[in-house]
């Protein structure tokens, strides 16, 4: 996969360099491109913003250094004979970043990422390149940051995790929290090592049984558990065939019940709780 940043501070996407994404630039399943938009600049303070038509307040990142600077890219993207481009614009008013979105965006081949500063990029730029390429306006969450470049490396982060050969266990991704085609997308719950002993605290003695069934039955109420206090959205989402009887009965205990439509709602006492 190749990936292309354009930022106005270059620095703030090294930890492209560590960790998982590192290792993965590093064997080269990962090409990583990032660009200074300042380089597409013309004034000699290198303005990359302007006030906003209309009025209000911040300033808005403009038209000519964005167009310059991802045609650039683009050039050099297939000059090198990458293809499939799809432009990713992080963004408080975009979709929301997913598990799902995670994996679309894996079997992409060239993801191009053009995170704003300021009160955002001039519209006419994304509507330009909508017209060479699928755009993703992605949020990663309901609050504004300075920038769009810490989106872009959990952006990369949850993909590049995804793409064969990064993980050392192909399989590690297909239990994840949140993962696509799961039964009853749950969080998931507490996990040990060693020390069996730690600080007076033990590991649940489950986990030691050798009982393959018991362990996977006790990792699924504590998924439960922990999807019930954090995210109870979650179970509202599902629908009742996606829970077995042993689901049910622990999904009872902590409050829950079915309604005639399907749905598993929690009872107001047990919420109080």
């Amino acid at each position: 996969m190749r990936l292309d940043v354009v930022t106005i501070f270059p620095e703030y996407l090294d930890p492209l360099n560590v960790s998982l994404v590192g290792k993965a630039r590093a064997r080269g399943q990962l090409n990583v491109h990032v660009h200074d938009l300042r380089e597409w600049t013309y004034d000699r303070h290198n303005t990359v913003d302007d006030t906003p038509y209309g009025g209000g307040p911040g300033m808005v990142m403009k038209t000519e250094p964005w167009g310059d600077a991802l045609d650039s890219a683009l050039a050099d993207g297939y000059e090198t004979g990458s293809h499939g481009p799809v432009l990713v614009v992080p963004t408080p008013s975009g979709r929301p970043f997913t598990q799902e979105l995670a994996v679309e965006l894996s079997e992409r081949p060239w993801l191009v990422f053009a995170p704003a500063r300021y009160e955002g990029i001039d519209r006419r730029v994304i509507d330009e390149y909508a017209t060479r390429m699928p755009v993703y306006e992605v949020s990663i969450g309901d609050y504004v940051l300075a920038g769009g470049e810490a989106a872009v490396l959990v952006v990369t982060e949850a993909v590049a995790r995804l793409l064969p050969g990064v993980l050392g266990n192909a399989e590690s991704h297909r239990d994840d929290s949140f993962a696509p085609g799961a039964m009853a997308n749950l969080l998931e719950g507490p996990v040990y090592t060693k020390p069996p002993q730690w600080r007076g605290r033990e590991i649940p003695d489950v986990l030691v049984s050798g009982h393959h069934g018991k362990i996977a039955r006790w990792r699924r109420d504590e998924a439960l558990r922990r999807t019930a206090a954090n995210r109870p959205d979650l179970i509202e989402r599902c629908d009742a065939s996606a829970f077995d009887k042993k689901d049910r009965e622990m999904l009872s205990i902590l409050g829950w019940q079915p309604d005639p439509g399907g749905r598993f709602w929690r009872r107001p006492e047990a919420v109080e709780e």
